[in-house]
């Protein structure tokens, strides 16, 4: 019987979890389309998994079995997965470096320039994927490396180094009366709605929403985008406004969208993760020295 590894990952998140919510914040999944999954697992195998009821899903015997080994069955897919990408980057001399919207802003092609200085003969390929996955493809181990906006779910099972700090800005339609301010109290946001990531990601979407900093008052959704572009559609409509790093207004100008500083809310970060498994490979290194020697004023807060 040949099963599909999404359907077994999905089955040990929620194993782990104890809870449906959690483990599809876990996934990054939609949690009707997890519970699809689990019973599509169970069809396959014949067998019960979990027994549901109001209360939630409470594992059965062949459950727990089946979750005895499935950690470590995944644990080594994984490891032969990575081996064979990484054998064929070796191969080709091919970097795969994942991003989410700006990257590492001005200093991204500073760090490709470098990179292949230090290692003649290598490309770094750029993975971009949408705000479904903030982790630039390294959770599902299709990149080497990632500049990824801090904090991102999941972040503690990578490496880690911080490259450098830059504030949350907000973006509103020009046509909102907080646009005419030269800067925003975050306080005065607290009613209004957002244009947010998609529920999927979790402590990402509440992140970026500033739910640390409400004092327990909870974000309004007026829309979700699941990338830059239905991002700023949504807020030239007037659907929400939305925190965004300073380099937005850089980077990411449109008409009928108007970018503020926020004063009252902590900065976000941007760094390099890459997996603790390939810590020692001296390319990856390589691309991890890069990026450090590349900080702006090495590592204080980027002045905007």
């Amino acid at each position: 019987m040949d099963i599909d590894t999404r359907l077994l990952r999905y089955f040990a998140a929620v194993a782990e979890e104890g809870n449906l919510t959690r483990a599809a914040q876990r996934l990054f999944v939609a949690q009707p389309t997890l519970t699809k999954q689990i019973k599509q697992l169970e069809s396959q195998l014949g067998v019960e998994l979990f027994v549901r009821s109001r209360a939630g899903m409470t594992i059965t015997e062949a459950g727990r079995v089946l979750a005895g080994q499935a950690v470590t069955l995944l644990s080594d897919w994984d490891r032969v997965l990575r081996e064979t990408r990484n054998t064929a980057s070796r191969e080709t001399q091919v970097l795969r470096i994942g991003f989410v919207a700006s990257a590492a802003n001005e200093s991204t092609q500073r760090i490709i320039a470098a990179f292949a200085q230090r290692c003649p003969g290598w490309q770094v390929a750029m993975r971009h994927t949408d705000w479904t996955d903030p982790t630039a493809g390294l959770a599902d181990g299709d990149v080497d490396a990632a500049l990824v906006r801090l904090p991102f779910p999941g972040q503690e099972a990578f490496c880690v180094e911080v490259l450098f700090t830059e504030p949350r800005w907000v973006a509103l339609c020009d046509a909102h009366p907080l646009a005419t301010l030269p800067q925003v109290p975050f306080q005065d946001l607290w009613d209004e709605p957002f244009v947010a990531a998609p529920p999927e990601t979790g402590s990402w979407r509440d992140y970026w929403m500033g739910n640390d900093e409400r004092e327990g008052r909870p974000a309004r959704i007026g829309a979700v985008a699941r990338n830059t572009d239905e991002w700023l559609i949504a807020i030239a409509g007037g659907y929400g406004v939305s925190l965004t790093p300073a380099a937005s207004a850089r980077f990411y100008r449109r008409p009928g969208v108007t970018y503020r500083p926020v004063t009252g809310l902590s900065p976000s970060h941007v760094g390099v993760a890459w997996p603790a498994t390939t810590g020692s490979d001296p390319v990856i290194q390589n691309f991890v020295r890069c990026c450090l020697d590349s900080r702006p004023y090495q590592g204080h807060e980027l002045s905007i």
